[in-house]
């Protein structure tokens, strides 16, 4: 059983900096992505940014340029550090663990809220 466990959400004004941490733990983890994912309300849930075991980055468009997603896989951690925030990234945030244990996994986190203010 793969268990993910997010922290650093919450409220910021519009410019403003915010840093989520996620932890992924579980017997015998290979994990080979990490990323984080948000869903607005009433939006369908959308790709923020995800780093790959070799180190490969990607982001979702919106973003590039504010936000870095950074750790390290071979701890099973990962950050996504988020800069020059606007009202339009207001959503739940999910971590999201990719790899192998017993047989592979796709596991998500519980989320965590970002709210930015105008």
């Amino acid at each position: 059983q793969v268990q993910l466990v997010e922290s650093g959400g919450g409220l910021v004004q519009a410019g403003g900096s915010l840093r989520l941490s996620c932890a992924a733990s579980g017997s015998g983890l290979v994990v080979r992505y990490m990323g984080w994912y948000r869903q607005a309300l009433g939006k369908e849930r959308e790709l923020v940014a995800v780093v790959s075991y070799k180190g490969s980055t990607n982001y979702a468009d919106s973003v590039k340029g504010r936000f870095t997603i950074s750790g390290d896989i071979a701890k099973n951690t990962v950050y996504l550090q988020m800069n020059n925030l606007k009202p339009e990234d207001t959503a739940v945030y999910y971590c999201n663990a990719k790899g192998y244990q017993t047989w592979d996994f796709d596991s998500w986190g519980q989320g965590t809220h970002v709210t930015v203010s105008s």
